[in-house]
């Protein structure tokens, strides 16, 4: 008809299935349905350019819709062989929001539209059935309000509970045509009541009304925030379809239903689906009342009838539309039916969402049943739903009281008692009892009661802040930056802005997911990854270029990584390690020696230890790469802070409580993330990376020359913002190594690179390269100095930008392509420019990122690193990388 509305029905329509941005995807669908020939009512869409054009002009309709709407009315009214507010033969219509993108529930729907006192006697006489009119009326007032009108859904519940009441039903179906026309007259009086105006009677005004309140559901709180969550873009629009009506609550011979084509929880090729007799849509979807199965397969004593047994006709007719779809389709489908007199009509069909377990289930089936091919497969699991599979996640089914929201910034669900210390937490999970951590902001000190912990919830920091990265890199459930909560520590409580005070020992319940913090414990249930993950991942890596290396300090996490498939570590933060048991105080004595000799000693008692680390690492990374990084942050972070923590070092170490103080106070930095830290500390005490080195290089040869490895140690030095800090740094390491190595009689291809993480390093990559065997990209910390953000302290107000558009998204969550990206790709432009054989990757958070794993195989890094829990996620938005490219 034109761009603004197209017309389906009788078999034929203007649009099809690949037209989704225009029609949005019911309206898409329905004209494809149409055209396949499945039974559909007829209607028209206005399509999202008449949303688009809705909202930029202050909500006034485009020239010519006006016409086109009348002219695509007439059409409707010929199909139905009915007459729009015709008294004795009424059309009553459907009016229902269609987005490009599936958002179930978001948006609104006007059923029954074309009611007023004059047509419900044409609908009387159509359908000889004065119960059904007065049922189908009222539930368009009823919706007409809410939608419509903004009311208050209550008063008209509590209006039809009375009646229910005061005729001792439990059901609406139990109600009289009598009963329903009293409710009618009670809900107009309602709506006079609270909108000081009459329910219009004039079907065109109810038309036009509800067509600008389905436009404007597209701007409404929930389905903003349906669209921040799922990346669908606000400036998309809606289109809108309006349809002819057909009726599930026209006596026992009618139904209503939604159902997918196969399980959308577990992927199990069934037929899934509910439906309700006598009713309509909403009905079903709403819980009014309780869905029947429509049929056998999963039916269990005591189960209500199914529709299989009850409408066997409608559901054999139904059981071959499904066939039809999957195959039209090739994937699974969500299909809302309706059943009037015995005739079956289809009222939607969309690509079914699903949870990942059924995602890669389906896909691995339909490469099985010769529907779709292995690439296909792939690119039809979303990388990002992976998260699902790898962490447990609460039951959807539980009862669950949300008292507080924060970022969600480590996946997963987690149950415990609140404890506020890292010390209690790992002393009670001695005790074999399980605890969240609940910290204002955690530190490296607290990696311990981390690890211990069931889940973090930290009431400051953002997605990528200590919290947040380590959580992820533990596999650990985390809600980070909860500003809703105030903690006391003295007090050893927390309280909620909702007036929750939680204590010491209470049960709260992590939903890591989303960032919303429960009261009490909420059931869980387990990830399964079974036989068909390992097949759809190895398809996945068939069609990758980028290799995955993981972000891991221990064996553990190291070999979690490789059995999710790591090709290697890139990254070993050996500053983690120092916090581990003893050694603690090691690093303390070093920190604190007055001279040379004094670190030295101290070095001595740490060797062995990071020695029989760098063993660990190798020994379950046998054959792979592992990219140390050597000391990076501030020798502060490893000092008590707190004066009875500095008490209690003194002693140990026999130093006056004074000088320990004042050391505390020397280190004490205005801005340590700029401060003497990284390869700063390693030209200031090059005893302290000597140690390291010496460590590395001897846990490589002992296993080269007792064992049988073969091993290439990539040694990093983190922080370059000058060449000839690298050319100081590498000589010393050089020296180390190479008489490590004459000392055992064997000779190992060490490498020596760095981490690029400041925006000079990658402007002068050229000059750096000529001292790196490889550079790693550090994109958190390229990502704080581009921006001069703390990431710590960003996350109270990058939400903020985010909601208002100043950026599409968090910088330190999804890589910055055009800022921090373009620095990413002149660093590695100009470091292959001076050695085209360097070996190139990142290793920040992003590296599990999908649209930022794209871009680094489209600029042709190597390699990305994550945390191991998400190196499946890696894996496959490498392979769509690839796939997308070709």
């Amino acid at each position: 008809m034109s761009e603004l509305v197209y017309a389906f029905g009788v078999g034929k329509a203007d649009g099809d299935g690949s037209m989704k941005e225009l029609l949005g995807g019911k309206g898409a669908n329905l004209a494809e349905m149409t055209s396949i020939g499945l039974p559909v009512p007829p209607g028209f869409t206005l399509t999202t350019e008449v949303c688009k054009a809705y909202y930029a002009n202050n909500h006034d309709y485009p020239d010519g819709l006006r016409d086109a709407v009348a002219n695509a009315l007439t059409i409707l009214e010929k199909q139905m062989n009915k007459g729009f507010g015709d008294s004795n033969n009424p059309l009553l219509v459907s009016v229902r929001s269609g987005a490009r993108a599936s958002m179930p529930g978001m948006m609104d729907t006007v059923l029954n539209l074309g009611m007023n006192d004059q047509t419900i006697q044409g609908v009387i006489s159509q359908s000889s059935d004065p119960r059904f009119a007065y049922d189908s009326y009222r539930r368009f007032i009823q919706m007409y309000a809410n939608v419509v009108k903004g009311m208050n859904g209550d008063a008209f519940a509590k209006l039809l509970a009375q009646k229910k009441e005061e005729k001792g039903f439990k059901q609406d179906t139990e109600l009289s045509a009598e009963d329903l026309k009293q409710l009618v007259s009670e809900f107009k009086a309602t709506y006079k009541e609270s909108l000081n105006e009459d329910f219009p009677e004039d079907p065109l005004q109810q038309l036009w009304e509800a067509i600008g309140a389905v436009f404007g559901s597209w701007m409404t709180p929930r389905a903003v925030t349906y669209r921040k969550l799922h990346a669908i873009p606000g400036d998309w629009g809606t289109a809108v379809n309006v349809q002819g009506m057909v009726f599930g609550n026209m006596g026992d011979d009618c139904a209503t239903g939604v159902a997918f084509t196969r399980d959308p929880a577990t992927g199990e090729n069934y037929f899934y689906g509910e439906y309700l007799v006598n009713a309509q849509g909403e009905d079903v979807v709403a819980g009014i009342r309780t869905p029947q199965p429509i049929n056998l397969t999963k039916h269990k004593e005591g189960d209500l009838p199914a529709m299989e047994e009850v409408m066997p006709d409608s559901y054999a007719q139904l059981v071959k539309i499904r066939e039809i779809l999957e195959k039209h389709y090739k994937d699974m489908q969500d299909i809302e039916f309706t059943i009037e007199k015995g005739k079956l009509y289809m009222l939607q069909t969309r690509i079914g969402k699903r949870t990942a377990q059924a995602a890669i289930q389906i896909a691995v089936d339909m490469v099985a049943e010769g529907l779709i091919t292995e690439k296909d497969a792939v690119l039809r699991v979303d990388p990002a739903q992976l998260d699902q599979l790898l962490h447990p996640s609460l039951d959807p089914h539980a009862e669950k009281k949300v008292m507080a929201k924060g970022l969600p910034a480590s996946p997963g669900a987690a149950t415990g008692q609140v404890v506020f210390t890292a010390d209690e937490a790992e002393e009670q999970t001695r005790l074999k009892k399980k605890v969240i951590l609940v910290r204002i902001e955690t530190s490296p000190e607290d990696i311990h009661g981390m690890n211990a912990a069931q889940g973090i919830l930290t009431a400051r920091g953002g997605m990528t802040s200590h919290a947040a990265v380590v959580a992820r890199g533990m596999g650990k459930c985390c809600v980070s930056g909860c500003g809703d909560i105030k903690i006391d520590y003295e007090k050893q409580q927390f309280k909620t802005k909702s007036g929750h005070i939680i204590k010491r020992g209470d049960y709260i319940t992590l939903d890591g997911s989303v960032g919303e913090v429960m009261l009490g414990i909420v059931p869980k249930v387990q990830p399964e990854v079974g036989g068909t993950f390992a097949i759809f991942m190895g398809w996945a890596d068939k069609f990758r270029r980028l290799k995955v290396r993981t972000n891991a300090d221990t064996p553990h996490d190291s070999k979690v990584a490789r059995d999710f498939g790591a090709e290697g570590i890139g990254l070993c933060r050996t500053e983690h390690m120092f916090f581990e048991g003893d050694r603690i105080q090691a690093v303390r004595e070093m920190i604190l020696a007055e001279g040379l000799e004094g670190r030295k000693r101290a070095l001595d008692k740490i060797l062995p230890m990071q020695k029989g680390d760098f063993i660990g690492l190798f020994r379950v990374m046998k054959g792979l790469p592992v990219t140390i990084r050597l000391l990076d942050p501030p020798l502060h972070e490893f000092l008590p802070q707190t004066d009875d923590d500095i008490s209690e070092l003194a002693n140990a170490v026999g130093i006056r409580f004074s000088e320990v103080k004042a050391h505390v106070e020397n280190l004490h930095e205005f801005n340590p993330m700029l401060g003497h830290r990284g390869c700063r500390l390693g030209i200031t005490y090059p005893e302290v990376y000597d140690m390291q080195v010496r460590a590395i290089m001897e846990a490589a040869c002992e296993l080269v020359k007792n064992e049988g490895f073969k091993i290439i140690p990539e040694i990093m030095i983190p922080l370059i913002s000058h060449v000839n800090e690298l050319k100081i740094l590498r000589a010393n390491a050089v020296k180390v190594a190479d008489d490590i190595c004459a000392s055992y009689g064997i000779k190992i291809d060490y490498q020596i690179g760095t981490m690029i993480e400041l925006p000079r390093a990658a402007l002068t990559a050229d000059a750096i390269a000529r001292e790196a065997d490889f550079f790693s990209f550090g994109t958190n910390d390229l990502t704080q100095t581009t921006y001069g953000l703390s990431r710590d302290d960003a996350g109270h107000f990058l939400p903020d930008y985010v909601e208002r558009g100043v950026l599409k998204k968090d910088p330190f969550v999804a890589l910055d392509q055009r800022g921090v990206g373009e620095l990413v790709k002149i660093g590695f432009e100009r470091g292959r420019s001076t050695r085209p054989d360097l070996k190139v990757g990142i290793c920040g958070e992003h590296g599990g990122e999908p649209t930022s794993v794209t871009f680094c195989h489209d600029i042709g890094l190597d390699y990305v690193s994550c945390s191991p829990y998400r190196v499946p996620i890696a894996r496959l938005a490498a392979a769509h990388a690839a796939l997308l490219e070709r």
